[in-house]
Parts: structure tokens; sequence; C-alpha cells
């Protein structure tokens, strides 16, 4: 780049000289520029002068363009720096990946004597930010309050929301009830606080109590509600901020398109998508990255790409959340294909990336691919396999029924088998009928995870299954002795930008009688096709009509009983199941696409499920 000094008169006044050299540093925008400027500076005698050595100073630790080493150089061989480039300085490390640095000059500065200013403790705080140093921002609270600058709102501000945002929202809300004048920066930082911490309730009575309310505001608590799993809440609180007439900014737009992947909301999705385009708003990387993520995760993997493609810069992650779309719609070969073409492109790939791979050859059965994959990580890409992809192999192999393997890796990977190792295995157990195998990982599973109500029910099942009624009872006996529950099944489907859930047996939704009306319907057709209701499993002391009673009103059947009254005829119809889809279920919904000549497409915890014809994409592999 061509330098900015061209043969600046020497001769000038110093007035003149000062003027014309802060002029330079004004318009500076690289390092060269910089230097030359500063040899300038030197050659001109304004070293001695503070102003422009200050304005050098800045510049030089400017985190666009700056160097930091040489700012460092040039700070130390002024004899006497004043308040302002000790601030500069300060400023410089606590944007950088140095922060720690920042508050070891400040120890210099205090040993110097040195005034402080307004700016001095916003620049510490954001270095504590950055650290999480709690203590360290105590014993600048102290400091504040000595040198007089208690009552100065942006310091305040800044002390407030590292005490926010560091854990200690206590000290947070103490010091905001004693705050002499609060702005909308007060209110924020407390409402940010409390999502992060996981109270949500505190947040949202800041938030109605705000005497006014900015973009920053309503993005907090957006990204709190989706932080939390509150994902309708979220959703509705964005609709409210459109109603309020404030744009929103792109950390608003990626939570909510977030909360619309979560829910499985494409009609949501694809409106905030239009909201996008209608007002010029840029895709950038991260949009980009969650607008694809979106769509995958709402069954649109045709739309996906078509934003894929859109993308002016496919970076890893981009290529990363493609793969792992086609990976949860059990297209394994795509992933990896995709998988190549991500390496032509010269993208090398990360370990989330190999965790979509492994995760779609699991869902495909891709066995060779996959042990290939797995090995690759270390020999080719020099990436070492972390417990999650230890874990995919074992789903892996126990899904295609070679548990001895899956055994084996898991006695020889190098780390402590984890609760999720041992449930894909007893998964496997259970699939492929290796009973006496899945009763010793079942009792494993409960010793180091016995909080969770499913490896009960896992245990149980396998010892029904071997005909051990008593034992699985006993399992079930010992579940609720330790007062552990068992996650409901819930099914949610978005129709016309409203998320309606329901659970197993449901009676709450509004069209509840029209719901179990349709649903009649609908077995007495599958009856008439030959369906018999899937009962073996089920672990209830009941008689076998009974129990084809407690299972036909499961939540996905009533999804789509609710689904085929509200929707027009060949819609598709888009389910999400927090839970893995049952095999009677599963049986159902094939049968109900042919019925009613619908397609369906049903998400559960950990894949995409396309019904159409009276069979799913995933070949009763799941």
């Amino acid at each position: 780049m061509a330098p900015v000094l061209l043969n600046l008169p020497t001769q000038l006044s110093l007035e003149s000289n000062v003027a014309q050299t802060l002029s330079l540093l004004e318009r500076c925008s690289i390092m060269e520029e910089m230097k030359q400027i500063h040899a300038h500076i030197y050659k001109t005698g304004l070293i001695v002068d503070p102003v422009p050595m200050s304005r050098l100073l800045v510049s030089s630790t400017s985190p666009d363009f700056g160097n930091l080493t040489y700012a460092r150089k040039v700070f130390d061989r002024i004899s006497r720096p004043n308040t302002f480039m000790w601030n500069a300085m300060i400023r410089g490390y606590s944007n950088s990946n140095e922060p720690e640095a920042a508050l070891l000059l400040y120890h210099q500065m205090l040993f110097h004597s040195v005034p402080h200013n307004a700016y001095t403790f916003p620049f510490l705080l954001k270095a504590c930010s950055s650290l999480s140093a709690l203590e360290e921002t105590k014993q600048i609270h102290a400091h504040i309050i000595k040198t007089g600058f208690g009552s100065d709102v942006y310091a305040m501000n800044s002390l407030l929301h590292v005490y926010a945002i560091s854990g200690s929202i206590k000290s947070a809300h103490l010091l905001f009830d004693r705050l002499p004048q609060r702005d909308i920066v007060s209110w924020n930082s407390m409402i940010d606080g409390y999502t992060k911490c996981g109270s949500i309730e505190t947040a949202c009575e800041f938030f109605k109590d705000m005497p006014v309310k900015n973009v920053i505001s309503w993005t907090a608590m957006i990204s709190g509600f989706v932080g939390a799993g509150l994902n309708k809440e979220a959703l509705n609180l964005f609709h409210q901020m459109q109603i309020a007439g404030v744009k929103p900014d792109n950390v608003a737009l990626t939570s909510s398109l977030s909360a619309c992947a979560n829910l499985g909301a494409l009609d949501q999705g694809r409106w905030i998508h239009a909201y996008m385009d209608d007002n010029g708003i840029k895709v950038d990387p991260i949009l980009g990255c969650v607008l694809i993520d979106m769509y995958a995760k709402c069954g649109d993997m045709e739309e996906a790409l078509k934003v894929f493609m859109k993308l002016e810069k496919k970076g890893i992650y981009a290529w990363t959340v493609i793969i792992n779309g086609f990976a949860i719609h059990g297209q394994g070969q795509e992933a990896i294909d995709w998988f190549v073409q991500m390496q032509q492109a010269g993208i090398k790939p990360n370990l989330i990336t190999f965790t979509a791979l492994l995760t779609a050859c699991s869902h495909a059965g891709l066995v060779d691919d996959g042990r290939s994959m797995f090995k690759s990580m270390a020999t080719v890409y020099k990436l070492n396999p972390t417990i999650e992809h230890y874990g995919c192999m074992v789903d892996l192999l126990g899904r295609a029924g070679l548990l001895m393997e899956a055994k084996e890796l898991i006695e020889k990977m190098p780390f402590m088998p984890n609760a999720a190792i041992w449930g894909a295995l007893l998964n496997a157990c259970w699939i492929h009928g290796h009973l006496e195998l899945g009763k010793r990982i079942g009792k494993i599973l409960i010793e180091i995870d016995p909080a969770h109500g499913g490896r009960y029910i896992h245990l149980a099942r396998v010892h029904a299954a071997a005909g051990e009624w008593d034992q699985a009872f006993e399992v079930r006996s010992q579940m609720k002795h330790r007062g552990v529950s068992k996650l409901p099944g819930c099914s949610a489907i978005s129709l016309n930008g409203i998320v309606h859930e329901f659970s197993a047996g449901d009676g709450s939704h509004p069209q509840v009688e029209e719901i179990y009306q349709m649903w009649n319907r609908i077995a007495e057709k599958l009856r008439e096709e030959g369906y018999k209701p899937a009962t073996g499993n089920l672990l209830l002391d009941l008689e076998d009509e009974e129990k084809e009673r407690a299972i036909q009103y499961h939540s996905e059947k009533l999804a789509v009983a609710f689904g085929l009254i509200r929707t027009k005829p060949e819609t598709t119809i888009r389910i999400f199941k927090n839970l893995r889809v049952c095999e009677d279920c599963h049986t159902v919904t094939k049968l109900i696409s042919k019925i009613y000549v619908r397609d369906i497409v049903v998400r559960d915890r950990s894949r995409f499920h396309h019904f159409k014809g009276g069979k799913c994409s995933c070949g009763d592999y799941w």
C-alpha cells in the first residue's frame, strides 16, 4: 500500500506540525503507515509532545490493525506517560487475547501514582470480564470508591456488568439497588446477568419493570429464553418485539432462528428469513450457519442447501452444519459426499465435523465408512478423538449388531466410559436381543446416572424382554422409591405460526374432542389395514385391551391427528418429538402416510423420519 506521508515539509510551525500529524494518525489504517508517522514524529521533535504521542499509542493499540508489542515498546520509552497513555495501553490489552496484561499494567500505574480518570476503570473491568476475575473486580470496586468515581455512571455500569456475568449476581443486584442513577445499560446488565445464571423469572421481572427498552434489552431476553430451553417464549417475545417497532439485530435474529430450529417451527423460520431479505439484512457467516441449521432441523434440506450455496464465504462451520443436516436426515452417503467436496474446497475438518460424519454413518449403517473416518482423525487430520466420537462409534457398531467390537472399543478407549457410551451399548443390546449383556450394562448405568429416569426404564425393559417380570417391576419400584421421574413424551406441530404441543393422553388442547374423534376414525382405518398395536414392550400391569388403549394416545399420534384436521390434503405434516419414536408409533405413522396419502416428517430426539406411501426414510433402521 502506498505510504501516506508525501514529502511532508519539516519547516512548519510546531502548531501546524502537530495538527498535520494528528490528521495523519486519524487516517492511518495499517501498521506500516503508522510506523512512518512515528518516524516523522521523531524527526520533527514531536516525540516530547504528549498529544501526538497519545494519539500514536491509540493507533498502535487499535484492535483493527495495531500491534501491542510495538505499542508497548513506544510506551516504555516515554519518560512520564500521562493518564491518557496508560488508559490507551490498558484498553489495548483489555481488547486483546492478553487481558491479564491490562491488570499488571494497572499495578504499575498505581506504583507510579498516576491519577485515574473516568475511562480507566471501564477498560480494567473489561479485562476482568474476559478473565472472570471476581476477586480483582472487588479490588477495583474498592479503588473506584476510594478515587471518587462511585457516582460515575460509566464506571459503575462497567462494574455492574462484570458482577452480573461473572456469577456474582447478588453483588450485582445489591450494586444496582444502590446506584444513584440507573440508565438502560444498568437494566440490560441485570437482565443479561440473571439469564446467564438461569434465573429467567427474575430477568423477566427486570425486563417488565424497565422504564425504556432498546434492542439490547429485547435481544438479551430472547437469548435468555433460548438458553433456558424456553423456545416458545423466545418466539413470542420476538413477535412482541416486532409489534413494539424495535428492529432486531443479528443476535436477536440468530437466537430466534435457533428457537425455530429447536421447535421444528419451519413456518416461523421461513418468516424470519423472509424478514431478513425484505429488510436487506446481510447473511453473515453466523446467520448463514444458523439459517442452514434451522432449515435442516425443521426438515427442509432443500432450502438448507440453497442458503449454503448462496453464502459468499463457506467456512468450516457452514460445511459442518450442512453435513450434520444430512446426518440427522439419515442420508449418510450424502454427508460423506459433502465431506469430500469440503476437502476439495481446501477446508480442513474439525472435531465437530467428525461428530457429524460419524453420526451420519451410524444412522445409515455405514460401518466400514465409519471405521475409516474414525481412524483418519488421528492418522490423517491429527485430531484426537474425544469421548463423543467414541460414543458415536459405539452407537454405530451397536446398531449394526457388532456388540463385542463395540464393547472392546469401550474397554480400549483412553477415557472412562460415561452414561452416554453405556446407554448406546444398552440400546444395541435391546435391539439385538443381547439381554444378559444388557442387564449388566443397565446396572452400571443406574449406578453412574441414578437421577436419569430413562436408565431405569431401559433396564426394566430388558428384564421384561427376558421374561423376568419381577425384576422389571423391582427396577421400576427402585426408580419410584428414589423419586426419579421419566421425562414425559411430548410432540409439537407448528401451524400458521403457532406451536401446538401434545403429551400422551393429553386433554388440554382447545380442540381435544375433535382430535380424539379424528383419532378414532384413524384407528378404524388402521384396523382395516390389519394393524395390531405393538404392546409387548409396555411395562404396565394391564390387560392387553388396556395396553392398546394406553399406547394409542401417544403424543405423536395426537399431533398427527391434529395435523390431518388442520391442514389441507397433500400438505406435509411436520412433527417434533422430544423422545425416540416408539415401535408402534413408527408403524402407525407409516400406515397413516399410505392411507391418507400424506408426507409426514417426524423429528425425534436424534434424527428425522420421512414417512411416505407406507415407508420410512430410515428403512426401519433406527
